[in-house]
């Protein structure tokens, strides 16, 4: 007893949680890479980071909702309204479709923060409805279909599926998203404030923090960075689809707790995130390389995520769990 004691306790401490997911990262590098030799090379590792950005993308919108306490389930429906809204604007707005549909991610963020905060509607709900209608909404305008990016539309999207100095362009994107976003979490009174807000709401309160516009701002975020990861999605498929980022809810959730990110809040940031989302990838490519059933995926990612939440979660903060 005294020796599973020292454990949790070991476990408890921050920089212990901070390091488990680079060393399993390393360690499932290392197994791929035994099992399946060739992994390592310099088009595999592109494959994984150009497939690892759009994830990446979506889960750091996430990750600015988890560290407040809360949960954004309208991702996936946010991404794929984007995706639509892109494939139906293309032919005839040109490039300006791509801020209509990233600003459309805004509008349905900002939406669902204002039910949680107004409302008092726990996030959970909030964001279960709001993606409902937006899902509707997507199915609407594209009369439940698949909607093709025709050429004159591609002329536009091209660019996405580019290369610059041998990096391809969308994960330089992801890139400029990870490091934006750390700043904005690192330096800006936005950012302590959602830190404050996840450790402690009550003490945030006291504190004279806005707490209602901090959670505003933060599902505005997450909206906002599913948009981008629609469009990035529909301009790389020259496509758009109702259902298009429906798979992309569980692992982007999964990176954001895999990475150290406590599912309480208050602890956390977009490096780890930017590192759960390569485990995932990782243990979504390496399935393949190894020959385990696609179909055996979501088993693992639902595995993998309560094994993250039982060692991240901060049960100091939740007297009783239901």
């Amino acid at each position: 007893m005294e020796n599973i004691s020292k454990i949790k306790s070991l476990l408890s401490n921050n920089w212990v949680q901070g390091a488990i997911p680079t060393g399993l990262l390393i360690l499932l590098i290392i197994i791929v890479e035994l099992a399946s030799p060739g992994f390592l090379t310099g088009e595999t590792l592109a494959l994984l980071l150009s497939n690892t950005a759009v994830l990446f993308i979506l889960a750091t919108g996430v990750t600015f909702v988890i560290l407040i306490g809360g949960i954004d389930l309208s991702i996936q429906a946010v991404a794929s309204l984007a995706s639509v809204i892109l494939a139906q604007l293309l032919p005839s707005m040109g490039f300006a479709a791509f801020p209509v549909a990233i600003l459309s991610g805004l509008g349905f963020g900002l939406l669902s923060g204002i039910v949680h905060v107004r409302l008092r509607v726990p996030s959970f709900v909030a964001t279960l409805a709001t993606g409902g209608v937006v899902a509707g909404i997507a199915l609407w305008i594209a009369n439940g279909r698949a909607i093709t990016i025709e050429q004159a539309g591609r002329v536009n999207t091209m660019w996405v599926n580019e290369s610059i100095a041998g990096i391809p362009v969308v994960v330089l994107l992801a890139i400029a998203v990870g490091m934006v976003s750390f700043l904005i979490l690192r330096y800006t009174r936005f950012g302590r404030y959602s830190l404050a807000v996840g450790a402690g709401e009550s003490a945030a309160y006291a504190a004279g923090i806005n707490v209602d516009r901090t959670k505003v701002i933060a599902f505005a975020i997450s909206g906002t960075l599913a948009a981008i990861a629609g469009v990035i999605l529909a301009a790389r498929l020259s496509s758009g689809s109702p259902s298009l980022a429906n798979q992309l809810l569980l692992p982007a959730i999964a990176a954001v707790i895999v990475g150290g990110t406590a599912i309480t809040g208050g602890l956390g940031g977009v490096g780890r995130t930017a590192v759960g989302a390569l485990i995932i990838s990782i243990v979504r490519i390496g399935m393949t390389f190894v020959g385990v059933n696609i179909f055996a995926e979501n088993v693992i990612f639902g595995a993998v995520l309560i094994a993250a939440v039982a060692i991240t979660i901060d049960r100091s903060k939740i007297a009783i769990i239901k």
